[in-house]
């Protein structure tokens, strides 16, 4: 373990801004962190796992702690289930791929989606149907003021739409070390009626697909759809799906008769906020090093040497034009730095 000093976060942040970290330090153990975290002559920290999530804008005037604790186990296991445990540092789609190599169901339609497996329940990623908190167990975290290791149930996670308590009462309070997934053995229940699954299963020829071909199904769409952050700096969807009353989207189909959208409860539907940033003419838009992708409006990208506050003004000029079109607030889903 040694703390750098003056380091670029270049290459540990997805969308590829050229920030530094005034200090900076990699950890491989619970140990490692623990041992960091008693540093006093560092008083700010800030922690990063996949860099995936974020959008720096500034220079970080702290000591930024690289969480690189990897391992994956099985804790237990019975005929139908198995209960699989994945360090933070873990790779998220190595971790999926691992999974269902052995045929460990629930996480298939999770493929490809960027990231460490320690961020992953902070805002409950998800994608073509499924949600992380549908295969979540619990979850091991050290708490920042005591240095002790607490564990976290999924009641005790309160997990909502791209939200948990790691986003809200506990934020900026514990650091994720591991996770722990409740995963099938047999009788998979298989989500494939959600976006465009169904139709590239079908045109892979597959009539009744196993966890593998809806993973291989969700990584096509994805690689169509999403460019590689290793090609062009991304970081995924960068709005959350708003969600509005029935009511205000019937006024709005008056005027957009093709709006999409997708039932939350009795009164209130999901729109796809990337169909609303494309009605609003921003799909493939590009200002010098940075815009919006050409294949998918939710995606900011860094086409170089973008500013992280040049794609900030970005997303703001995307939400107030919303707000000003139909009257609906987009929330960023990344953390803006």
């Amino acid at each position: 373990m040694q703390i750098s000093h003056n380091i670029s976060l270049k290459p540990y942040n997805t969308f590829g801004i050229d920030a530094k970290a005034k200090h900076f330090v990699s950890v491989s153990s619970i140990e490692e962190l623990k041992k960091v975290l008693e540093l006093t002559e560092y008083p700010n920290k800030l922690i990063l796992g996949g860099g995936s999530n974020m959008l720096l804008t500034k220079d970080q005037d702290l000591l930024v702690i690289h969480i690189n604790i990897k391992g994956i186990s099985i804790v237990s296991e019975d005929t139908d289930t198995v209960l699989v445990k994945a360090n933070a540092g873990e790779n998220w789609h190595e971790f999926v791929l691992w999974c269902i190599n052995k045929d460990f169901g629930g996480i298939e339609n999770l493929s490809l989606i960027p990231g460490n497996v320690g961020s992953a329940p902070i805002q409950n990623i998800g994608a073509y149907g499924v949600e992380l908190k549908d295969a979540f167990f619990s979850c091991e975290a050290i708490a920042l003021e005591s240095k002790k290791i607490e564990t976290f149930t999924k009641e005790a996670c309160y997990f909502d739409y791209r939200n948990s308590i790691f986003k809200q009462q506990a934020k900026d309070k514990y650091i994720i070390i591991n996770v722990t997934f409740k995963l099938t053995k047999q009788n998979h229940k298989l989500h494939i009626h959600y976006g465009t699954i169904a139709s590239e299963l079908e045109g892979m020829k597959i009539n009744n697909p196993t966890i593998q071909d809806i993973s291989k199904a969700v990584i096509s769409i994805r690689t169509q759809k999403l460019p590689n952050p290793k090609d062009i700096g991304n970081s995924g969807s960068f709005f959350k799906n708003p969600v509005i009353t029935k009511t205000q989207y019937q006024s709005l189909l008056e005027n957009f008769e093709d709006m999409p959208s997708y039932a939350v409860s009795d009164t209130e539907v999901k729109v796809p906020a990337g169909w609303l940033i494309e009605k609003a003419g921003f799909k493939g838009k590009r200002f010098g090093d940075y815009g919006v992708h050409k294949n998918q409006a939710l995606v900011l990208v860094n086409y170089g040497d973008a500013k992280g506050s040049d794609i900030l003004k970005l997303a703001e000029l995307i939400q107030k034009t919303i707000k000003r079109l139909f009257n609906i607030s987009i929330e960023a889903e990344v953390n803006i730095l």
